[in-house]
């Protein structure tokens, strides 16, 4: 019973890890280009992307990704089922697909207010400087702005990262077997609770590696004062 658990846990685990990481190498650049849009001097576009970011930080993560997973349906009469067929592929990986989506566009909003903010705090006179230098504006914001952006959004951002690794658990809505929902089969199953105990420690490890790392990023940045 042991070994099957444990491998039941480790394709959840394998389907938490595969989440975590299209969601953070999506959502990344995506809430940088929300945060450029959040900036403009485009009056209408600023205020679109501000209105969007405000919607998707004050409702919770789970109802977007069930209305997320009902747009085919709603907008284009389409049932989930007819995609995976029309795909050749199961419904399993559908659901998984608009899980991910929503967890792109939910991080990507979060991800934007802190590069904003990132990018704001740095003064201005700086990017005069560079200019009156002969820097180009990309030139100043990638070799000037960027670096200590980066810098200052590390903390913020390590925050927002381990709480994606524990927000992972939210897939097992749409029936994703995530490490969590792979657990409470397996209680349900051989009426064991030791399960449960099993994925805890599955996060506390992963999430233990992830402060590890933001930590020795940190540090590595130090010799940067700002």
């Amino acid at each position: 019973m042991f070994a099957e658990v444990t491998a039941e846990l480790l394709n959840g685990f394998g389907l938490t890890v595969l989440l975590f990481a299209v969601t953070l190498v999506a959502a990344i650049p995506l809430g940088l280009f929300i945060a450029f849009c959040s900036m403009t001097r485009f009056t209408p576009l600023k205020l679109l992307t501000k209105a969007f970011v405000w919607v998707i930080r004050g409702t919770p993560l789970m109802l977007q990704i069930i209305v997320i997973s009902f747009i085919p349906s709603y907008l284009f009469d389409v049932l989930n089922r007819e995609i995976a067929d029309f795909f050749g592929t199961t419904m399993a990986n559908v659901n998984f697909i608009f899980v991910c989506i929503a967890f792109v566009i939910n991080y990507a909003a979060y991800f934007s207010e802190i590069f904003r903010g990132g990018i704001e705090s740095i003064p201005k006179g700086q990017n005069e400087a560079a200019l009156v230098l002969g820097m180009t504006r990309p030139q100043t914001f990638f070799l000037v702005v960027l670096p200590q952006v980066v810098k200052r959004i590390i903390p913020p951002m390590s925050n927002e990262i381990i709480t994606l690794v524990k927000d992972t658990s939210l897939a097992q809505i749409l029936g994703v077997i995530e490490i969590i929902l792979a657990a409470k089969n397996a209680v349900g199953l051989y009426v064991v609770i030791w399960p449960l105990f099993y994925a805890g420690a599955f996060y506390l490890v992963f999430n233990g590696i992830l402060t590890l790392l933001f930590s020795f990023i940190e540090k590595k940045l130090n010799y940067y004062k700002v």
